[in-house]
C-alpha cells in the first residue's frame, strides 16, 4: 500500500474512532447507569416538550375560561384548571420551556464565563492570578440569592435578564474549578514538551489543555443546570423571576398555587412535582455522564467494549502471581 492509501485508512479509522465513541458511552450509559439512562429519558423529554409546546398543550398558556374556575382533573382538563379557568397541563408544558430556555442558556454563559476566566487565571499565573482569584473569593461571600434579587431589581424581571444574571454569577464561581483542573494539567510532562519544541501558546491552550478539563467542565455544566432551574423557580416564587403571565413552574407555586391550595390542591402538586422530577432526572444523567467520561473512575480500562476482557485478563495474572508466591 502507498502513502496515500495508509493516510487514507488512518483517516478513515479515526473517523470511525470518533463515531464509535457516542455509541460507546451510549452502550455504557445502558448497562451500566440504569438511573442514568432513566434521567437521559428525562431529560429528553423535557427538550421535546420544551420545543413543541405549542403543538402538545391542549390550550394556550393563558387561555382563560371562567366557567371551569379550579375545575378538578377531568377529560376536559387532564390536571385542572386554576383560579382563572386556565388549563394547568397547558401551562406545565409551557414552564418546561421556560425551564429549558433558563437552564441551557444560563449554563451555557456560565461554562463560557468559567473557561474564560479559569484559564487565563490558571495560565498566566502571578499577580493577575493573586488578583482575579481574591475578585472571586470576595464575590463567592455574598450570598447567591441577595446577589439575583438585587441585580433583578436594577436590570427588571424579564426571562433574558435572569438568563443573564444567572449566567454570570454561576459563572464567576464556576472559574475556580476551571482553574484548578488547568493548573494540575499545566503541569505534567506533555505540556513541557510540548513548550520545548517550540507550540504556541494557542496550540498548547486547544490541543494539549482544554480537551484534558473537558472532563470537569461536563461536571460543572451537569450540575449547574438543575441548580438554576432551581434557582429561577426560586426567583419567581418570591416575584423576582419570570413575570406574570409566562408559566414558570416557580410562580405557579408562588401566586395562584399557594393561595388556592387548600381548594385546588392540583394548582400546586402538578408544577412542584414536574420540578422535582427535572432536577432529579438532570442530576442523575449528570452523575452518569461524569463516571463514564473522566478516565480516573474507570481504573484506566479505557472503553466499555475492551473493559471487561481487560479487567478478567488482569484477575487472572494477579491470581496467578498469587498462586506463584505461595508456591
Amino acid at each position: 500500500m502507498d502513502d496515500t492509501g495508509r493516510i487514507i485508512a488512518i483517516e478513515v479509522t479515526e473517523e470511525r474512532k470518533r463515531r464509535s465513541l457516542f455509541v460507546d458511552v451510549f452502550a455504557r450509559l445502558v448497562k451500566e447507569k440504569p438511573l442514568g439512562t432513566f434521567g437521559l429519558v428525562i431529560v429528553v423529554l423535557l427538550l421535546l416538550t420544551g420545543i413543541f409546546a405549542d403543538f402538545i398543550a391542549p390550550y394556550g398558556y393563558n387561555k382563560t375560561n371562567p366557567a371551569h374556575y379550579l375545575a378538578p382533573p377531568s377529560g376536559e382538563h387532564i390536571l385542572g384548571a386554576d383560579n382563572l379557568g386556565r388549563d394547568v397541563f397547558s401551562r406545565v408544558i409551557y414552564g418546561a420551556r421556560i425551564s429549558v430556555i433558563v437552564g441551557l442558556g444560563a449554563t451555557a454563559i456560565s461554562a463560557v464565563i468559567a473557561a474564560t476566566i479559569g484559564t487565563l487565571s490558571g495560565y498566566i499565573g502571578g499577580r493577575f492570578d493573586i488578583i482575579m482569584q481574591r475578585f472571586v473569593d470576595g464575590w463567592m461571600c455574598f450570598p447567591g440569592l441577595v446577589i439575583l434579587i438585587a441585580a433583578i431589581s436594577l436590570v427588571g424581571p424579564g426571562i433574558w435578564q435572569v438568563v443573564v444574571v444567572l449566567g454570570i454569577l454561576f459563572g464567576i464561581g464556576g472559574s475556580r474549578i476551571v482553574r484548578g483542573a488547568f493548573i494540575g494539567i499545566k503541569e505534567n510532562v506533555f505540556v513541557e514538551a510540548a513548550e520545548a519544541i517550540g507550540s504556541s501558546t494557542g496550540n498548547i491552550l486547544i490541543r494539549h489543555i482544554l480537551p484534558n478539563i473537558m472532563a470537569p467542565m461536563i461536571i460543572l455544566f451537569s450540575t449547574q443546570v438543575p441548580g438554576i432551574i432551581m434557582i429561577e423557580a426560586s426567583l419567581s416564587f418570591l416575584g423576582f423571576g419570570i413575570p406574570p403571565p409566562f408559566p414558570s413552574w416557580g410562580g405557579m407555586l408562588s401566586r395562584s398555587g399557594r393561595t388556592f391550595m387548600e381548594q385546588a390542591w392540583w394548582m400546586a402538586v402538578w408544577p412542584g412535582a414536574a420540578l422535582a422530577i427535572v432536577v432529579y432526572g438532570i442530576n442523575m444523567f449528570g452523575d452518569a455522564l461524569r463516571d463514564l467520561l473522566d478516565p480516573r473512575l474507570r481504573g484506566g480500562l479505557g472503553r466499555y467494549s475492551g473493559a471487561k476482557a481487560r479487567m478478567k485478563k488482569r484477575q487472572t495474572e494477579e491470581q496467578e502471581e498469587v498462586t506463584e508466591a505461595e508456591q
